[in-house]
């Protein structure tokens, strides 16, 4: 008998966690899956902004962009390529310091309205190779310039091949693209999902 409330009581204890994680919960993507590498440049002072604005580099998104995200990342690894992260989850207050510097919709939005990234949708990325290497993609990550853009075609052949290669794996797995930059990503359907300003948790 006393088996039995044990089994039940733990049962009801895993309906309520699984309750607890919807699609649009706040998560690290490093629970998830260990396959991407971390380049979170708004921890360092190598950005834009010349600052450090996140007290420690973490990936958080909503689960179901982290799910896409993971998807995606599987199929570049078949191609012999992995997902390199920029950025993630990004608070609303970082998001208002941005367009103080950059107050151009075209590379920043607006705080008012709110940015993908404040909604845990969106993601800046790239790819490496089986070395770690960066594939070239014509531009550094967060350059403000017609040449950022995915219809710019002044580049060389394999440039727009590596951008071409990152775009079609995620669009397929359910990613849009910001069309003046080519590292963005929004998860389709994230526009409604609410702005949030919290900040995660450092481990030390």
């Amino acid at each position: 008998m006393k088996n039995s409330l044990l089994l039940i009581f733990f049962f009801f204890i895993s309906q309520i966690n699984a309750q607890e994680i919807s699609d649009t919960t706040f998560v690290n993507i490093k629970d998830y899956s260990d396959e991407f590498v971390f380049d979170m440049k708004y921890a360092t002072n190598d950005n834009f902004l010349k600052s450090k604005v996140y007290d420690c580099g973490e990936c958080y998104l909503r689960l179901k962009t982290v799910k896409a995200l993971v998807k995606a990342n599987k199929s570049f690894i078949k191609k012999g390529y992995r997902i390199k992260l920029f950025d993630c989850y990004r608070p609303l207050d970082v998001q208002k310091k941005m367009w103080v510097l950059v107050p151009n919709p075209n590379y920043v939005a607006d705080p008012a309205k709110g940015s993908i990234h404040n909604r845990g949708g969106a993601v800046d990325l790239t790819l490496v190779d089986e070395n770690g290497v960066e594939l070239e993609m014509g531009t550094k990550f967060d350059h403000f310039g017609p040449e950022s853009a995915h219809d710019y075609e002044n580049l060389e052949e394999k440039i727009l091949e590596n951008r071409k290669l990152l775009k079609k794996i995620m669009l397929r797995k359910g990613f849009e693209a910001f069309d003046s930059e080519w590292w963005h990503y929004n998860l389709e359907g994230s526009k409604k999902d609410s702005v949030s300003n919290f900040t995660w948790q450092c481990q030390e």
